[in-house]
């Protein structure tokens, strides 16, 4: 155990009077836990429900020094009009839900994620004031790239938390900008960007070059690259999706975190990353990258979502890395209002309804979300550190209630039983690619810290 050393008046008067300091009080650093959850989509109240599988969740979260969620929800009452292009689903739910938030036990909130730009910057703005007059602590937007890049601060008893919010996913409307001589800058949201290209061995590479020939796209004869919708497809020795982050982008955002470093006692990095490797609970090689970078720049935790499943955990140079903590609130089917962007390519009229969009986009739930278990299984991580140095780090496995009426699943419950351990049995082995062990007890799950 590590100690600090507080000097107090006996010590002071031994100093100025006698010349003759006295050993000071060694005190132990005193702990710090976080709360940390992925995607909150929530449109309906949380407070007053009373299972005490439920209770027991929010309890976890409220007992923490800091909760920490994703709020992938937009709060206004339709006084933006949507926009052209959304995230998805045009997220939008009741003011008053922020409040539910906080009484869940949250005090930091992601706010870059794709729906950010669903009802333009005027959504984002009010949502801005919404979540500022309920006490949340939000960050990852602005009137500006700088303002949206900005790390911004929770005040606690056991010690000061900086917020640096980005997103990789998002829509291009989205995304903020830097003011140019005279120029406004955007506002929006902070962005990672980051090139892809498809590696694929050269038979595969060339049949595919020749098949795109074929009906008259213009792919140059030769060479070993080409691209095609906006992806570049390149000869590899297996087939592979690589990928890199932004260094300009990777530079400005570490430059935020050494600064936040200077001014907090823990820096939390998050970002929203629907990408994948080369399967959906694998991330992208961007994200590893810049997860690294960030730990490296001075964050004490880096906390991933946006890809609604788990993946894996990492632990690097003593700092934990959640490369997705998958969904904690998923209650996109109960949005009250959607426009008819989200209507139209489904063959909808005016005549239909949410439930109808909810229907026809998942064909009777046999497709999409509400047909993929892993959708509705998660975690609540709880990692506590003494001082700077990570201690201990719990998994608490939930589920979103697969399987159940689109009234009742979305809304957190803890996992008992078999379904728990599948849950953990799950990020422990999309955690081994990372070289992290968790030892499973009953249902939670220890992260085995490196010495």
């Amino acid at each position: 155990m590590r100690f600090r050393c507080r000097p107090g008046l006996l010590w002071l008067i031994a100093v100025v009077g006698l010349g003759i300091p006295l050993p000071c009080a060694a005190q132990p650093e005193r702990t710090f836990r976080f709360a940390l959850t992925g995607d909150a989509i929530i449109t309906r109240r949380l407070s007053v429900y009373q299972e005490p599988e439920f209770l027991g969740l929010i309890d976890l979260v409220r007992g923490a020094d800091a909760g920490f969620t994703n709020l992938e929800m937009l709060f206004h009452d339709f006084e933006p009009w949507p926009m052209h292009q959304s995230g998805g689903t045009y997220m939008r739910a009741e003011p008053v839900l922020v409040k539910e938030l906080v009484w869940a036990g949250f005090d930091l909130v992601s706010l870059a994620n794709n729906h950010t730009g669903d009802y333009g910057v005027e959504g984002m703005r009010l949502t801005q004031q919404y979540v500022r007059r309920a006490g949340l602590v939000g960050a990852g937007t602005g009137e500006n790239l700088a303002e949206a890049r900005e790390a911004k601060f929770l005040e606690t008893a056991r010690g000061r938390v900086a917020l640096i919010s980005v997103a990789s996913t998002f829509p291009p409307h989205s995304a903020a900008s830097s003011a140019w001589g005279a120029v406004r800058g955007r506002p929006g949201l902070n962005p990672l960007r980051f090139t892809a290209r498809r590696e694929l061995p050269r038979p595969q590479l060339e049949k595919l070059r020749k098949a795109l020939r074929e009906v008259g796209l213009g792919i140059p004869a030769g060479g070993n690259s080409f691209s095609v919708f906006g992806t570049w497809f390149g000869v590899g020795s297996r087939r592979a999706l690589r990928s890199t982050p932004d260094s300009s982008d990777v530079a400005a955002i570490a430059a935020v975190v050494r600064n936040a470093r200077g001014l907090a006692d823990y820096v939390v990095v998050t970002i929203h990353a629907h990408e994948a490797g080369e399967q959906l609970e694998v991330p992208a090689e961007f994200l590893v990258s810049f997860a690294r970078a960030m730990v490296d720049a001075g964050a004490d935790l880096f906390v991933g979502h946006g890809p609604h499943v788990l993946r894996g955990i990492e632990i690097y140079k003593g700092r934990p890395i959640f490369y997705s903590l998958g969904d904690f609130l998923f209650q996109n089917e109960t949005v009250t209002r959607l426009p008819e962007e989200n209507y139209a390519p489904l063959g909808l009229d005016q005549t239909h309804g949410v439930a109808d969009f909810n229907a026809a986009r998942s064909h009777n739930d046999t497709r999409g979300f509400p047909a993929q278990r892993e959708i509705w299984e998660s975690v609540v991580a709880l990692p506590t550190f003494r001082g700077r140095t990570l201690v201990s780090l719990e998994l608490v496995p939930i589920t979103l209630g697969f399987g159940k009426p689109t009234p009742e699943r979305g809304r957190p419950l803890l996992a008992q039983g078999e379904l728990a351990a599948k849950i953990l049995g799950d990020l422990v082995e999309r955690s081994a690619r990372f070289g992290t062990e968790i030892e499973v007890r009953g249902a939670r799950g220890f992260v085995r810290i490196p010495p």
